[in-house]
Order: C-alpha cells, then sequence, then structure tokens
C-alpha cells in the first residue's frame, strides 16, 4: 500500500498516513472512545501477544478511588472471518490488529497487505513492530498494527514498550476529550483575564465559575448535584532555579495550598491527598514549558469525602515563572470516574504561558 514509516528510538514506527481532521468531511469513526477492538484470530485469545495487550492497554489504573477495577482501556477481542467484517472493523473509533507476520491466520494476511515490503522486511529483522494510522479510514480514528517474527517476540515487544504504546494512544484520546469539552460556549473571559492580569491562561469549560481570587491563586467551580467538580491555578514569580521541584515538593506545596483555599462545610475541614493510595507524577514537555502531571486522590481533613484528582505543575524557563493547576472531582454516585478524569488531563494541557510576560511588581 505503500505506506511510509518512522523508526523511534523506542523502537514504534509510525505509518504517516491519513487526512487530517481539518477540513476532513468523512464520517466520524464509531464506538466509545475508550473501547478498543483488539483484532486477533481466536486461536491467539490466551497467547503471549493477547495477554501483553491486556497487561498494556488493559492495565488497571491505581490512582482512581474506590475498589472498582479501571482497566486504561476496554477491550474488545474479536476475530477477523470475512470482508463484511473487516469493513465494520475498520469503521470503529479505536483499532488494535495484531499478529505474527508470517501467521497463515486471516489477520496476518490483512496486516501483510497493510504494509509495503519494506516494512515487512523491519518486522521480520525485529528493528519495527509498531505502526500507529489515525484517521485512515473515517475522521477521528486510531488504529495500531502490531506485528513481529513470533509470538512470544510480539509479546515481548509490546511490554518493553508499554509507555510509549499508551501514549500513543492517549495523546488521540486527550485531543477528543479538548474537543468535546470545549465544543458548548466556552468562557473565554477568564482565559483572556488570566492571560492580561498575569500572563498565562487555560481554557475554561462553559459552565465553571469564579471562587477565591487573591494575589497568586484563583480558583473556579462547577457544581452539579451528582458531580461536584473544581479547579484552582497557582504561580510564582522570580524562579529561577528549580533544583527544588520534585514529587515532594509539588505534594507539600498542593496540600498546603488546599489546606488554606479548598474548605469543606466547616473550616477545620479541608482537602488533602490520600497518600494511602499511589500518588503518581511524570514529566513531559509542552513546547518550551517543562511539565509536571500528578495523578492521585483526594481526601476532606475532618469530613468523610473523597475522590479523584489531576494536578499540573509548569516551568517557563523564559519567564522564570512557576505555575500550579488542579482539578478534582467528587462524584460519589457516578461509579465511572476515568472520562472525567481524563476530561481534566486534556484541559490542564491547554495551558499557556505570555513569553514575553515582565512581572510588573519585579
Amino acid at each position: 500500500m505503500g505506506y511510509r514509516y518512522l523508526l523511534t528510538f523506542l523502537f514504534v514506527a509510525s505509518l504517516a498516513i491519513g487526512t487530517a481532521c481539518e477540513g476532513d468531511f468523512r464520517e466520524r469513526a464509531k464506538g466509545n472512545i475508550r473501547e478498543v477492538m483488539v483484532v486477533m484470530d481466536s486461536t491467539e485469545w490466551d497467547g503471549e501477544t493477547a495477554e501483553a495487550i491486556k497487561s498494556t492497554f488493559g492495565k488497571h489504573i491505581t490512582t482512581l478511588p474506590g475498589l472498582q477495577y479501571n482497566p486504561n482501556y476496554d477491550l474488545i477481542f474479536v476475530d477477523l472471518r470475512s470482508k463484511g467484517q473487516l469493513e465494520r472493523i475498520r469503521s470503529m473509533k479505536n483499532v488494535i490488529f495484531a499478529a505474527p507476520i508470517d501467521d497463515d491466520s486471516n489477520v496476518g494476511a490483512q496486516i501483510r497487505a497493510f504494509l509495503d515490503d519494506g516494512v515487512e522486511q523491519r518486522v521480520r529483522s525485529g528493528e519495527s513492530f509498531a505502526f500507529p494510522i489515525q484517521d485512515q479510514w473515517y475522521k477521528d480514528q486510531y488504529v495500531l498494527i502490531l506485528s513481529s517474527y513470533s509470538d512470544s517476540a510480539l509479546a515481548q515487544k509490546i511490554l518493553n514498550s508499554e509507555q510509549a504504546l499508551l501514549s500513543s494512544m492517549l495523546d488521540k484520546e486527550l485531543n477528543r476529550w479538548t474537543e468535546y469539552v470545549y465544543e458548548k460556549k466556552e468562557q473565554t473571559q477568564y482565559s483572556d483575564s488570566l492571560w492580561n492580569l498575569h500572563g498565562f491562561k487555560v481554557r475554561f469549560q462553559h459552565d465553571y465559575r469564579k471562587g477565591v481570587d487573591t494575589l497568586n491563586f484563583v480558583s473556579y467551580r462547577r457544581e452539579l448535584p451528582n458531580n461536584d467538580r473544581w479547579m484552582w491555578v497557582w504561580w510564582k514569580d522570580n524562579v529561577t532555579d528549580i533544583g527544588f521541584l520534585d514529587d515532594d515538593w509539588i505534594n507539600k506545596t498542593r496540600d498546603s495550598l488546599s489546606q488554606q483555599y479548598i474548605k469543606g462545610s466547616k473550616d477545620s475541614s479541608f482537602v488533602s491527598t490520600e497518600y494511602r493510595r499511589d500518588v503518581v507524577t511524570k514529566t513531559f514537555q509542552k513546547g518550551r514549558l517543562l511539565g509536571y502531571e500528578t495523578l492521585g486522590t483526594w481526601q476532606m481533613i475532618n469530613g468523610a469525602m473523597g475522590g479523584p484528582f489531576v494536578n499540573f505543575t509548569y516551568f517557563d524557563p523564559s519567564t522564570s515563572r512557576l505555575f500550579m493547576i488542579e482539578y478534582a472531582q467528587f462524584a460519589p454516585s457516578v461509579k465511572k470516574k476515568l472520562p472525567f478524569v481524563r476530561q481534566f488531563r486534556a484541559m490542564g494541557r491547554t495551558f499557556e504561558s505570555d513569553s514575553t510576560w515582565n512581572n510588573p511588581g519585579s
């Protein structure tokens, strides 16, 4: 099919195909954002590759409250038995095709049809194994082709590249959530105010309302009867050295700010991190900004409440400024909280800092 490929240092190849969503008038792919159709020969559903896919894309998320099993994605395994079935599969939002390159199943034959001779050779030599494709057959679609020279080799490559594979699919999901969250009326007055007065901004969903507004801290709340959500932003100027910036500092700073400003129904109750559950911080780059994303759960001190949170800490080296943004939810009757956490993760990534900002107080 003449696919182009890009081999990354993580040994994940990407097929650069598809039509950009802008100006794309095709029908949207079907299915839930978090459902992934895994196309494998049914005789391989208990094999090593299937188990590797389950333990990667179906891995339990430990930073959510409650005892419910929360996989990264809901996996649906299907076989490939007819052309009509292939057409239905090709219309789905998230699809993984997985088989050894010389497998004699229908799935193996289909994977060989997807790849040109040069790419097939890279797969057989073990040089490439993962080929993400976006918007190939339908708009807003993510397809991942996984193949290697044997079932065990493919399984091991998947396990070894867990973070890269998950990041690729998560990037697509967060783009979808960004579009979903802001498709209704967006409150640009809040973003514009932060930009004009303080030199940074983040996008606001249509029904958040401003709460606390102090010298360098502003909070906002989206209060619904069964799904209370809030966010806050804090910033610090003249930060020339970030040697202190680590997981411990982030969590202590978050807790200190929450104790001051995120209160319960009485003054003695306030939000704090629930350290008996996993609290995970990972770094990422957003343009010139160094970002830290922290996921975990919060609890109400002197109160019987809790829920998930997502925190972002950004450092802008061009202005020597440090920023913190946190999103949290209290929704005890909402069983599936992961979609809201993913929305928070998308919203926090809309942060921007003005590189020309000159602090009036400096």
